[in-house]
């Protein structure tokens, strides 16, 4: 069976490295600095950012290769599993960790909207590639925290810390943007099969035994991840993946309201909607008439 570490501190996680906890809420270790080390899969309680230094060219996602090869960034977030297991073999690390405590932000304004940084839901093969450039200011951002965890705490610590690891998850905001940019054409394509399996559903019997379909759903049938996914969508949109979905689900219900031997009620059911008066809200929200009076217009 294979092992999961649980790991709920800061404290718990620098043990697991033999190294000083000189903060008990915060933590940036150099894995180069580090011997070898023996890897386990672990169960996070606490947020967690690896930059890894690969050459990322010698990875493949699907048919793409990693674009850039100065590093790779991992967001873990406290609830999740992360990590291989090495099966007892160790490994000389690479790279650079940043790991905090909910705790430490709690109570502040990064601790209100850090689930505004949908990329710690990300899986592990949608991670964020670094250039040179990108790569040196996350170093730069690690440093300055690790500057303040080594200093003797005093009534500016923890807003110093805190606002440098703002300023560095809002760095890693616009890298994404980067990414997501430079990646355009990959997207594109997940953009196209994300049609297709949308003109699929519908026309098959997918709606009657799946219902609507959502976006958890059509992420995972793209091999994705839902907040990648809709923030994929997004940038290649302007739209939320909820709304392509549902502009999908609007054009299929026009098509079919023309049909003269339906009822209104037989295409809410054919769409997947358990009850005609959301499938005739949504409609109305979306055209600005009921099915019936749009029907009317043939």
């Amino acid at each position: 069976m294979e092992q999961v570490e649980r790991i709920d501190t800061v404290k718990q996680y620098n043990e697991t490295l033999g190294i000083d906890t000189l903060h008990p809420l915060i933590s940036v270790v150099d894995f180069d600095e580090m011997p070898t080390y023996q890897y386990f899969r672990r169960y996070m309680g606490i947020y967690a950012i690896f930059l890894k230094y690969i050459k990322c060219g010698d990875m493949k996602y699907g048919c793409q290769s990693y674009d850039y090869e100065d590093g790779t960034l991992v967001f873990i977030a406290p609830g999740q599993i992360y990590g291989i297991d090495s099966k007892g073999k160790v490994i000389k690390p690479a790279g650079k960790a940043l790991v905090f405590h909910p705790d430490l932000i709690a109570g502040t304004d990064l601790g209100r909207k850090i689930k505004e940084y949908s990329f710690f839901s990300y899986e592990v093969n949608e991670a964020l590639h670094l250039s040179k450039r990108e790569r040196a200011i996350v170093n730069d951002c690690f440093g300055k925290i690790a500057y303040e965890i080594d200093q003797n705490l005093d009534k500016h610590s923890k807003t110093l810390i805190v606002s440098n690891i703002e300023l560095f998850l809002n760095y890693c905001m616009r890298f994404y943007d980067r990414q997501f940019i430079t990646r355009s054409l990959a997207n594109k394509d997940i953009l196209v099969r994300f049609e297709n399996l949308l003109n699929d559903y519908f026309q098959s019997d997918k709606c009657q035994t799946l219902g609507l379909p959502t976006v958890t759903w059509c992420a995972e049938q793209l091999c994705l991840s839902p907040n990648y996914f809709g923030d994929l969508i997004k940038k290649e949109t302007g739209n939320t993946a909820l709304d392509y979905i549902q502009s999908k689900l609007i054009d299929e219900a026009k098509r079919r309201v023309f049909e003269p031997n339906k009822s209104i009620n037989e295409i809410a059911n054919e769409l997947g909607f358990k009850y005609q008066q959301h499938f005739t809200r949504l409609f109305k929200q979306k055209m600005g008439m009921t099915p019936n009076e749009y029907r009317t217009l043939n």
